[in-house]
């Protein structure tokens, strides 16, 4: 198995970034991701549980192919928002070719302690493959695409969250802008989680049913 653990930092304040993190496909840079949809969203207390299904095209060099035929691959992206704690942490792993090779990953995303109106994600990745002969070179060939794909995130994750949250709106000129308080962002978070729950839940009665019998097997 290999292990990667790394941070980026997003130049943006931790509660847009918490927003925008369902928002971040389709961009320039994700072009790999063919399919999103939200098969469970729910608030606990005060934390919002979701869980998503995405569809991504699976790349392999020209010796993988005598191994994998298959093109897509299925994964699940669970996420815990929690807006007391000013943390979004979310698990992703792949449901299909788990023979062939697995990659799990944990990105907890919070305020940036050097500059707290930026965030930081910590990174952290899991690469694995049981194939007898090739499994050394799966999981050396896993983990350095997986670091190369950091970087496309991150900057497709910046695209989506200037289309959203532009400059002018995002930094205000600090003589006239109000700077809200702690409880005001809170409620704002509580809010954008209620609307996004209540906007998922209406997404998922549409079309969670075949997702819902693709996802059965697996486990929370």
């Amino acid at each position: 198995m290999k292990f990667y653990e790394g941070t980026s930092i997003l130049k943006f304040p931790w509660e847009q970034v918490a927003q925008g993190l369902w928002q971040r496909y389709p961009n320039p840079e994700s072009s790999h991701v063919l399919s999103e949809d939200t098969v469970v969203r729910k608030v606990v207390g005060h934390q919002l549980h979701s869980k998503r299904l995405l569809t991504k095209t699976n790349r392999m060099p020209k010796w993988g192919e005598r191994l994998i035929s298959a093109r897509n691959v299925s994964v699940i992206e669970e996420s815990i928002v929690d807006p007391d704690k000013k943390e979004v942490c979310t698990y992703t792993r792949n449901v299909g070719l788990t023979k062939v090779m697995t990659c799990i990953e944990k990105v907890t995303y919070k305020p940036c302690p050097d500059n707290p109106q930026w965030t930081v994600a910590e990174r952290k990745a899991w690469i694995d493959s049981k194939i007898f002969g090739f499994g050394y070179a799966i999981q050396t060939f896993g983990v350095e695409r997986y670091k190369k794909n950091i970087q496309k995130t991150n900057m497709g994750f910046t695209y989506a969250l200037n289309r959203l949250f532009p400059v002018s709106e995002s930094k205000p000129d600090s003589t006239h802008a109000h700077h809200p308080t702690l409880e005001e962002r809170k409620q704002r978070l509580k809010e954008a989680a209620r609307e996004t729950a209540k906007r998922a839940k209406e997404l998922a009665q549409e079309k969670a049913g075949p997702i819902y019998a693709a996802c059965e097997g697996v486990k929370s």
